[in-house]
C-alpha cells in the first residue's frame, strides 16, 4: 500500500475510469425514446452484429443505474476520507514539525535496534564458526 498522496491519486483515476463506463452503459442500454417534440430517432443501417444502441429493460436500466450511482458515491467517499487525513488546514505548520521530530526519533530508535540486531548476528556468526571449526573428524 503506497503512501496517501498515491492512493488518493489511485483512487482519482479508478473515479474517472467509473464515470466513463457509466457514461458507456448508459449511452449503449438507454431505450429509444425521443425527449421532446422536435427529438428524431436516426435510423442509422449498421451490420446486425455491431447495434449502436442494445436497450434494456426499463427495469434492469434503472436498477443498473442505481448501482452505478452507489458504486460512484462510494469511490467520491473514499476520496473524500483520504483527503481528509492529508495534513492541512487543521494540521498547522508546528505540528507537522512536531510530528516529524517525533518519527525522526523513532526512527533512531529503530536504528539502534537494526544495529543492535546486527552486532548480535554477528557475535552468534563468530560464535557458530568457532564451534564448527573446533569439531574435529574421527
Amino acid at each position: 500500500m503506497g503512501d496517501r498522496l498515491t492512493q488518493l491519486q489511485d483512487a482519482v483515476d479508478q473515479l474517472a475510469q467509473q464515470f466513463v463506463a457509466c457514461i458507456h452503459y448508459i449511452n449503449r442500454h438507454h431505450n429509444l425514446e425521443t425527449l421532446g417534440p422536435g427529438d428524431q430517432i436516426r435510423d442509422v443501417k449498421q451490420e446486425p452484429d455491431q447495434q449502436e444502441v442494445d436497450p434494456h429493460p426499463e427495469d434492469v436500466f434503472k436498477a443498473s443505474q442505481v448501482e452505478l450511482a452507489r458504486d460512484l458515491i462510494t469511490k467520491e467517499q473514499q476520496i473524500e476520507l483520504l483527503i481528509s487525513l492529508l495534513p492541512g488546514l487543521d494540521n498547522s505548520e508546528q505540528d507537522q514539525e512536531r510530528n516529524i521530530k517525533e518519527l525522526e526519533e523513532e526512527l533512531k530508535v529503530a536504528e539502534a535496534q537494526r544495529r543492535e540486531a546486527v552486532k548480535e548476528k554477528e557475535d552468534t556468526l563468530a560464535k557458530l564458526d568457532a564451534v564448527i571449526r573446533a569439531i574435529k573428524r574421527p
